[in-house]
This record gives C-alpha cells, structure tokens and sequence, in this order.
C-alpha cells in the first residue's frame, strides 16, 4: 500500500479530513443520530435500533471513538456510549469554515 503523504498538508487540512470520515459511512451517520436522538449514553440498543451485526456496531462504535467524536463509559460488561461534545463542537466549527469558503468568493469561475 502507498504512504498517504499526510505530512505534506496542513494540520487543518488533516483534521478536516479524520472529521469527515465520521460520514464516510452510513452506519455511522446513523449511530450518530441515535445517540443525539436519545441524548444519554447508550449501551445495548444499538444493535437493535441500526440493525447491524454486534461486531460491525463495534466497528463502527471504535472507529466513532477514535476520531473523538463518541466517548465510551464502562459499565459493568457493557461499554454505554454517548457524544463527546467538545469535540462535536470543534468539528463543526472547524467543517463550517471550511464549508463557507464560498461567502468570501465571487463564483465567477467556469
């Protein structure tokens, strides 16, 4: 496999890009929507409520944590799982300048 070449972007170019593979899949976009629908830590429903395999959910519940999107409280012999919303609210910060990128521009282009 080929070197990503990360270091030659910017650390903003960088972390717009982890943030976005939050969406790069729709069984996220929709652990996402559940835990901000039920506003709690959620801990077995999931595979219930998205309708994936245990172990896919925890892919994707590991891939979540990992960009710092999600945060995971032990409890018990289940890990419960809620947003992690300083990070929530630096990624959006951070995709809604990028996305607004346009308002300063004339759009006179092809």
């Amino acid at each position: 496999m080929g070197l990503t070449k990360t270091e030659i972007f910017s650390e903003q170019q960088n972390e717009i890009a982890v943030f976005a593979k939050a969406f790069a899949h729709p069984a996220r976009v929709a652990i996402l929507q559940h835990l901000f629908k039920m506003d709690t830590c959620v801990c077995g429903d999931l595979v219930i409520e998205i309708g994936l395999a245990q172990p896919t959910i925890s892919q994707h519940l590991k891939e979540l944590k990992q960009l710092g999107l999600i945060k995971g409280n032990v409890e018990g012999t289940s890990v419960c799982y809620c947003i992690h919303r300083e990070n929530w609210n630096k990624m959006k910060e951070m995709l809604n300048k990028f996305f607004d990128q346009d308002i300063a521009t004339k759009g006179n282009c092809c």
